[in-house]
C-alpha cells in the first residue's frame, strides 16, 4: 500500500479514538486539518486499511460501519438507544472451543451484539434511529 497523507490521517483518527468512528465521524474531524477531503477519499481510504489488516471494519446491520484499530479478540455492542459501540471482552478459550467444532478453517470473525447499553439502561432511554 502505497503512503499518502490522507492516509495517515484517517489511520491515526481510527487508531487515537475509542469510540469506533464512521466515516462520517472521521471525515469531520478531519475537514479543518485537511480541507482537501472528501468523503469518498475516507470511505476508500478506510477499506483500503481494511483489507490490509490495519484496522477493523465493525459492522451494525442497518447502519453505517464503524471503525476500529486492532486488539486481540474481542467483540462490540451496538446500543440501540445511543448508538454508541464499545469493546465488550470475549472468552479466548470459548472462542477456540467454537472454532474447533466449526468444519472449516476460520481466517477471522467479526460479532456485533445488539442491544442497549448499561447507561443508556439505567436512564430507561428509548431506542433511537442512527446512521
Amino acid at each position: 500500500m502505497r503512503y499518502s497523507k490522507q492516509r495517515e490521517l484517517i489511520l491515526n483518527q481510527v487508531q487515537t479514538r475509542s469510540d469506533h468512528p464512521t466515516a462520517n465521524a472521521i471525515y469531520a474531524a478531519l475537514r479543518e486539518v485537511c480541507p482537501g477531503l472528501s468523503l469518498g477519499t475516507v470511505y476508500r481510504n478506510l477499506n483500503c486499511l481494511v483489507d490490509a489488516g490495519s484496522i477493523r471494519r465493525v459492522e451494525v446491520p442497518g447502519h453505517a460501519d464503524h471503525f476500529d484499530h486492532p486488539l486481540p479478540p474481542h467483540c462490540h455492542l451496538y446500543c440501540r438507544c445511543c448508538g454508541e459501540v464499545t469493546d465488550v471482552a470475549v472468552d479466548q478459550a470459548a472462542l477456540e472451543q467454537i472454532f474447533s467444532e466449526v468444519p472449516a478453517r476460520i481466517e477471522s470473525f467479526s460479532v456485533t451484539l445488539i442491544g442497549v447499553c448499561p447507561t443508556c439502561m439505567a436512564q430507561n432511554a428509548e431506542p433511537a434511529q442512527f446512521e
